[in-house]
């Protein structure tokens, strides 16, 4: 379809009047593909090396797909977006929309390429609301023209008593941080969006699911033209079978799909107690990647504790084996500045040692797997994910492989053997988490936000309900008395 239209359009002949031409005809006459977008880390944002996130990055994948140049429009409000896409302003909305009836019934949807859930978010500390009808005695805002607005539209119609506000001058984060300043109990939060936010707020609480999962597609205008749609069944066809949307959704949420409240507390407390004291070692020998990385692999394998021991004698900052140490020209593993600089220069050869084929962006995941299960391991999990038709240049599709390392089945047919795979999928997880904290703390640090102020008692009033299976709870229940007693169960016996 998308062939015979370009061709249509190129063939030479006397372009046809405007309004006799279809979407996709209009598009590529323009050379343009006109998108409005909406502020958010799920959706579009300027990252230091340039506009970033999901939906981004897909609508630049279509324009290039189409032949034409993006030109995308972000607004901090979605009630600047839709009147927009009515007028024939956009060609396309890649905002990252929840299909709802309501917007079914005015709008035209791509296929979907994300589910999302809805989750009533409160503070911590602070008594967790069940259901809607706990909700009677507190305030509860969402955003105007939102999902959220739509389906408390609906339960209002079984749930009289219940109350909210809208609001088009704050987006979905800054509701989430009215929430914690006390100054709102309750907001509506998409799922993506909260595990997103928890990183750096661990205190956002989930009360309920507001909604279970719901497809996430861009919009369009509703016509009985069907160019610009038959356009887009072709493009989700061809990234969902290249594997392109997994990695992507690997890229921007693979890593913090479960949530640890005491992990995140704990490290946020390290980052203002220990990590000063190594900062510049860390910097120093960072090399070629982000030392505020280093510093994140640091603390994954060490939690900052320069004495830090495995029960399999690796020891230090880094945790580095004897023989590796040798190697390197460490002389002394509980000297920090020897330590790091063994950990960056054995991490910089794994990452050379990489395929060349493997993207640049995803070659560092694998060079940290590396580094806590072993080169040949990963090289192994690699050969497993192409057996299995997977590509194995993807950290995505490797990642879902390496687990398999423990079964027999398949590390009986590797040139290494056996190896707890499903670790360095851990490992690697945690590191993203950790350095994506870190540079988010450092970025409130520059730009002279109040200091985020971390108790010392992790104790609390609300729990999460252990009956509750849903995936964005996990890690909420755990043990509050952790400390850095676990600072010596990092191992590894590769480094």
């Amino acid at each position: 379809m998308l062939v015979l239209l370009v061709a249509a359009c190129h063939d030479g002949s006397s372009p046809q009047p405007t309004e006799h031409k279809s979407q996709l005809e209009s598009i590529l006459a323009r050379g343009e593909l006109r998108v409005g977008t909406r502020y958010s880390d799920t959706t579009y944002y300027e990252a230091a090396d340039g506009p970033a996130g999901l939906d981004y990055e897909l609508a630049a994948m279509f324009a290039d797909y189409l032949g034409v140049k993006l030109k995308i429009e972000p607004s901090y409000s979605l009630s600047d977006l839709f009147p927009k896409l009515e007028n024939g302003q956009y060609d396309l909305l890649a905002a990252g929309l929840t299909v709802t009836p309501e917007r079914q019934a005015h709008f035209r949807f791509a296929p979907a390429y994300q589910d999302v859930s809805m989750k009533l978010v409160f503070k911590r500390g602070h008594r967790r609301p069940r259901d809607f009808d706990d909700l009677s005695d507190g305030s509860l805002m969402v955003m105007a023209y939102s999902a959220h607005a739509e389906r408390l539209a609906e339960a209002a119609k079984t749930h009289p008593g219940l109350k909210w506000t809208e609001t088009s001058d704050m987006d979905a984060d800054e509701l989430l941080q009215q929430v914690l300043a006390g100054k709102l109990d309750y907001t509506i939060a998409d799922s993506n969006n909260l595990a997103l936010n928890r990183r750096f707020y661990p205190d956002l609480m989930v009360g309920f699911t507001v909604q279970q999962e719901q497809p996430v597609a861009w919009a369009f205008q509703k016509t009985n033209d069907d160019s610009l749609y038959a356009a887009l069944i072709e493009f989700f066809g061809e990234m969902n079978q290249t594997g392109v949307i997994a990695r992507l959704e690997e890229k921007y949420y693979g890593h913090v799909r479960t949530f640890d409240y005491v992990d995140t507390r704990s490290f946020m407390r390290a980052v203002d107690r220990k990590l000063p004291r190594y900062q510049s070692y860390f910097e120093k020998y960072a090399g070629s990647f982000d030392w505020r990385l280093l510093a994140a692999m640091s603390y994954q394998e060490s939690h900052w504790n320069p004495y830090a021991t495995s029960m399999t004698g690796v020891r230090g900052l880094m945790m580095l084996t004897l023989d590796t140490s040798d190697l390197l020209g460490v002389s002394n593993r509980l000297d920090p500045a020897q330590s790091i600089r063994g950990g960056a220069n054995y991490l910089h050869q794994l990452f050379d040692r990489m395929p060349d084929s493997i993207p640049p962006d995803e070659r560092i995941w694998f060079a940290l797997a590396a580094y806590n299960v072993g080169e040949g391991h990963v090289l192994d999990a690699r050969r497993i994910t192409q057996d299995r038709g997977g590509d194995p240049n993807s950290w995505a599709d490797v990642k879902e492989n390496l687990p398999l390392l423990r079964k027999k089945a398949w590390y009986s047919k590797t040139r290494h053997g056996y190896a707890r795979g499903d670790e360095p999928v851990k490992y690697v997880d945690n590191i993203r988490r950790y350095y994506e904290t870190l540079v988010w703390l450092q970025s409130q640090q520059l730009a002279g936000s109040p200091e985020l102020k971390v108790d010392d008692d992790d104790s609390d009033k609300s729990t999460d309900d252990p009956n509750d299976s849903d995936k964005d709870n996990q890690g909420d229940d755990l043990d509050n008395s952790s400390s850095d007693n676990t600072d010596t169960k990092a191992s590894s016996s590769e480094r």
